[in-house]
Formats: C-alpha cells, sequence, structure tokens
C-alpha cells in the first residue's frame, strides 16, 4: 500500500518514533529535540507506532497491520522515513543524503559527500564539515540545510552564506580569503581609482609612518 500523507513540518511519514532515550512518542528526532532537553539518537530507534492503525511494532517501512507503506523512502540504519527525494545513505558519511546518489561523490579527506562538479575542482579540508558552520555556530555535517562550498575550502550553509552576502560581507569568516572571485570587482575599482586623479597640490607627496605607536602597544600587551 502506498504511503499516506502524514508527518511533520520535517519529514513526510505515516508513523511515530518510539524514542530510545525517553520512549515517548515523536514524528521525527527534531521534533523531539526541540521539545526536550536531550537528543534522540537515530541509530537507536527500535520501535514505531503507526500513524493510521496505532499498532507499535519494530522499525521497518511497512506497518505490520494495515499494511500503510510509514514512507517511500526508508534507511533500516538511520531510521529515516520520508518521501523519495532520491536520499542514498553514504557509509563514509555514516548518515543519509539527499542524491541522486550519481549525481554526488564521496571526498576522502573533507569527510564529505560533494557535487560531481567538485570533484577535482575543490580545496580539500580535512574533516571540514566536522567544524559548525562559522555563521549560525551549528552543525553542517548532520544539517539539513545544504553546504556551500567556499573556494577556500570551508563551509558555510547555504541560507548562511546567501544572508552574508546580502550584507556586502565577500570573505570567508575563518580564513578571510574572497569566498568568489573578485577579479571583476577589483577592475572595477582599478578603473574608478584611474579615472579619479590625484589633486595637484598632494601629487608626490609622501607620509612617514611612525611604528612607535605599534611598538608600545605591544609592550603594553607584553
Amino acid at each position: 500500500m502506498a504511503a499516506s500523507v502524514l508527518g511533520c513540518e520535517h519529514y513526510m511519514r505515516s508513523c511515530l518514533l518510539r524514542a530510545p532515550c525517553c520512549s515517548k512518542l515523536y514524528v521525527c528526532r527534531l521534533c523531539h529535540d526541540a521539545k526536550e532537553n536531550h537528543q534522540m539518537d537515530r541509530f537507536k530507534v527500535k520501535e514505531v507506532k503507526c500513524s493510521i492503525c496505532n499498532r507499535d511494532q519494530k522499525a521497518q517501512q511497512t506497518c505490520e497491520g494495515c499494511r500503510i507503506k510509514f514512507g517511500e523512502y526508508y534507511c533500516d540504519i538511520c531510521h529515516l522515513f520520508d518521501k523519495d527525494k532520491k536520499q542514498y545513505h553514504c557509509e563514509q558519511c555514516g548518515i543519509c543524503r539527499i542524491g541522486p546518489k550519481e549525481m554526488y561523490f564521496h571526498c576522502v579527506k573533507c569527510n564529505l559527500c560533494l557535487a560531481s562538479d567538485l570533484r577535482g575542482n575543490h580545496k580539500c579540508v580535512e574533516n571540514v564539515s566536522r567544524q559548525n558552520c562559522p555563521v549560525c555556530m551549528e552543525d553542517i555535517h548532520t544539517s539539513r540545510i545544504g553546504a556551500q562550498v567556499l573556494p577556500c575550502g570551508h563551509l558555510l550553509h547555504k541560507t548562511c552564506f546567501k544572508e552574508m552576502s546580502k550584507t556586502g560581507a565577500y570573505r570567508c569568516p575563518l580564513c578571510m580569503h574572497s569566498a568568489w572571485d573578485m577579479t571583476t570587482c577589483w577592475e572595477e575599482l582599478d578603473k574608478e581609482i584611474s579615472q579619479t586623479p590625484m589633486p595637484t597640490e598632494y601629487q608626490n607627496s609622501t607620509v612617514k609612518v611612525c611604528p612607535l605607536r605599534r611598538k608600545r602597544r605591544a609592550e603594553a600587551l607584553a
């Protein structure tokens, strides 16, 4: 029998998960974590309850009672039930990813699944997704929000990158390298400078920069 359209704001599914930590029923781990003062371990889920016939049973894709499918997609490792989004389970990442699988590859050094067009075309940073997003400080590796890969190799949530761009920020928050190709911008600035000649009274003028203040500051901090 086809899956019934139920679920929560996070997933479409026809069952409730029994949390292995507190035995309470929730549609998903995210709903659980938002209400409780602890987190649900998705890998330890053993039981579910059918949202159609209310039958308690082991975690599986099809209800033992009414034969409804709890989800078009089901992973028996992550215990993820959802509508079909071309998901696949990545053994190296240890979790499910949204595919299609053939459009992604797992970079061993970055320890993350990346779009195929980045194969051999990105800067590797070891275990980069295990760092939190430097904008919101939330997890990237298990986040349902996609990651933006910067030229420097660091990651941001796509939503955080979009909001950061709106502010005019163009540098990686971690290493301060440009977050995208700035060539056109620099060319425009050079053009503007070349079209703005130095006033006659300031031409050939020089200024001596005294390092004394910096030296005093360094001594004060020592």
